[in-house]
């Protein structure tokens, strides 16, 4: 089998597997490991360190044509789609809950597809799920962004000068980046909250020397794998009213409440930022589903009444050499169940996980989720 890896599109600085995931690949005897020149520089891993781990250095035009899987983090475009191999098999991000036609146009050439967004949320799965290992890597760097724009001092210091109190930090939603939101915030000494809909993660955010803050009532689905669902407009009242009492006592705000495949819940009024203290920050993770802001704009840093607000839907790509080494080892941990033990592609869809990533086959949407969505063609 040969393997293609791909330079990533617009502004992604991570690449897909660094050369120490590559020379493991190798030792499954992977025959071929082809890598587009320069795919791996803004991860800080040279083509010379991809050659060293056992790879070839190629041009995309190759790799697209010889490939027999071909991995990249960003999906591939639709002026792209015709120049790759139809028999190639795509590993990719391709976020199908929000991106119908692109996944229309998969089935329409006829790839097999796996997404990584969609593995399977169960323990044995853990070890390949990028979105929690990605989720680790924004809800740390959120942290660090906010303390670089907030006029104060995150710990409490008490000098000759007097005694600075600390930061206080709300943090909306307790998944993977809230977490580690929360944990980071605690280490640089910040008093935090934290709210989410999900009273299980309550043990989990008091763990962590934060205060859970908890709105009565929430709708809570077993069936929702673990993420949080959609609330009653009675309790989405009740729950904007305890926020926005807190949100203008903190200092900073740190949003990361998702729900798969719909808009990110509104959490943060126009008429709460109105009453935050000038200087205070929110880091908005919720950005490219929407954002948990009235004010977010994607990928744009703003500032209302003195309040910055930063929309940042790609935090991970800010960390690029530790989050490719992250999601580098997921996907390894995943080609694991795609690699037969003399190295060739085996594509074994009676096991739950390959069966439960894969997007597209023989030229139908085979993922269960995604049949259901409206705008589905095949």
């Amino acid at each position: 089998m040969t393997i293609g890896i791909l330079k990533e599109n617009g502004d992604e600085q991570r690449v897909a597997l660094l050369p120490e995931t590559v020379k493991q690949l190798k030792g499954l005897q992977v025959a071929e490991i082809l890598v587009e020149q320069g795919a791996g520089d803004a991860a800080f891993a040279s083509d010379e360190d991809y050659r060293q781990a056992g790879a070839t250095i190629a041009p995309a035009s190759q790799i697209m044509q010889h490939a027999d899987l071909l991995i990249r983090i960003t999906p591939f475009t639709a002026a792209e789609l015709p120049q790759i191999n139809p028999k190639t098999v795509l590993l990719s991000v391709f976020q199908p809950l929000s991106n119908i036609e692109a996944t229309n146009a998969l089935c329409r050439q006829g790839f097999t597809t796996f997404s990584l967004d969609l593995m399977p949320r169960t323990t044995r799965a853990q070890s390949m799920d990028i979105l929690s290992s990605m989720a680790t890597v924004a809800g740390y760097k959120a942290v660090l962004m906010a303390a670089m724009y907030l006029p104060k001092f995150f710990p409490m210091f008490m000098t000759a000068a007097g005694t600075i109190t600390p930061a206080k930090v709300l943090v909306l939603g307790a998944g993977v980046a809230g977490l580690q939101a929360i944990s980071t915030a605690r280490r640089l000494g910040a008093v935090v909250e934290a709210f989410d809909v999900r009273t299980a993660v309550k043990e989990e955010v008091q763990s962590l020397g934060a205060k859970f803050v908890e709105v009565k009532g929430a709708a809570e689905d077993a069936k929702a794998g673990g993420y949080a669902v959609e609330q009653t407009e009675e309790y989405k009242q009740r729950q904007q009213q305890l926020i926005q009492e807190h949100a203008i006592k903190s200092d900073v705000i740190i949003a990361t409440a998702q729900i798969p495949g719909k808009r990110a819940p509104l959490l943060i009024a126009e008429e709460t930022i109105a009453q935050m203290k000038p200087g205070s920050v929110i880091i908005d993770l919720a950005a490219s589903t929407g954002g948990n802001c009235a004010l977010t704009q994607n990928n744009q840093t703003i500032v209302c009444n003195g309040v910055t607000i930063i929309g940042q839907s790609n935090i991970p790509a800010t960390v690029p050499a530790d989050a490719s080494k992250m999601f580098g080892k997921n996907v390894l941990n995943f080609l694991k169940l795609l690699i037969a033990k003399d190295g060739s592609l085996n594509l074994n869809f009676s096991d739950d996980i390959v069966q439960g990533s894969c997007l597209t086959h023989n030229g139908q949407v085979v993922n269960e989720r995604v049949k259901q969505l409206p705008g589905i063609t095949a």
